[in-house]
């Protein structure tokens, strides 16, 4: 089984449960298709660097896919079509990482950073 991480950025206008649900939908491709979703994170909604399609920021997700790579292309099929996925990106990697991705681990970060600073006034 090969590895593969596939981060979706989803319209701004869109709710957090339905980014949710487009989450659940890529993952039922997934499971549909002999794969298996191994871990998904919602990185929240983000400035963009450019406008894509008058959006300037997107909802991130990202998923974890343990499968044949005939699942990842039908993921990326389904997700062509889905008009709420401005962009998307699937790269295979040797194993996946352990614990939190690196954007929430930065969270995190961020997150102790401005604690620590209303501490101090």
């Amino acid at each position: 089984m090969a590895h593969y991480e596939h981060i979706f950025l989803a319209r701004q206008d869109l709710s957090q449960a339905q980014v949710d649900a487009l989450a659940a939908t890529a993952t039922e491709i997934v499971e549909a298709n002999e794969g298996k979703v191994t871990k998904t994170e919602t990185w929240g909604l983000k400035s963009l660097a450019y406008k894509i399609e008058r959006n300037r920021k997107a909802h991130f997700v990202m998923l974890n896919i343990d499968g044949p790579g005939s699942v990842v292309a039908e993921l990326e099929r389904q997700t062509r079509i889905n008009e709420d996925v401005i962009r998307y990106m699937t790269i295979r990697v040797e194993e996946h990482e352990e614990g939190p991705s690196v954007m929430m681990r930065k969270n995190e970060r961020d997150r102790k950073r401005r604690s620590d600073r209303e501490d101090r006034d």
